[in-house]
């Protein structure tokens, strides 16, 4: 997983939105995470800067909601995990062949960059993995 800016985030690589708004979920992604087929996965919000959104599980949001002193993420929607692939939720504002920027996020989330500097820094990148979603 490259680092690509001293100081910046891990990056997975690229995601492209597929036809269905499938996206592949990275597989060091999904071990990183812990995330499971058929295990609810919950849309948060990211950044105004980044845009996008991040992925997380139930209990990675409980564990997240507890550290933050009760404070909960801002959530966008819900959905279930397939194998190594989520279904975008209507509510996440991503059209089918937009390319994502795949970081590892907090510990209790993956996230998924829409624009930002890290996203300019990752199109000088040529050699980030692509992964298509279906």
């Amino acid at each position: 997983m490259p680092r690509l800016a001293k100081g910046g985030k891990w990056t997975y690589g690229w995601v492209i939105v597929g036809a269905e708004r499938k996206i592949t979920i990275p597989p060091d992604a999904w071990r990183k995470y812990g995330f499971e087929a058929g295990e609810v996965a919950i849309f948060v919000a990211g950044s105004r800067t980044s845009g996008g959104f991040a992925i997380s599980t139930l209990q990675l949001t409980a564990e997240s909601d507890a550290k933050r002193g009760g404070v909960g993420l801002r959530e966008l929607g819900r959905g279930l995990f397939g194998d190594e692939y989520i279904v975008l939720p209507p509510e996440i504002p991503v059209m089918p062949g937009a390319r994502l920027l795949a970081v590892l996020g907090s510990c209790y989330g993956l996230g998924f960059v829409a624009r930002g500097p890290i996203y300019e820094e990752a199109v000088r990148h040529p050699e980030l993995e692509v992964f298509r979603g279906k």
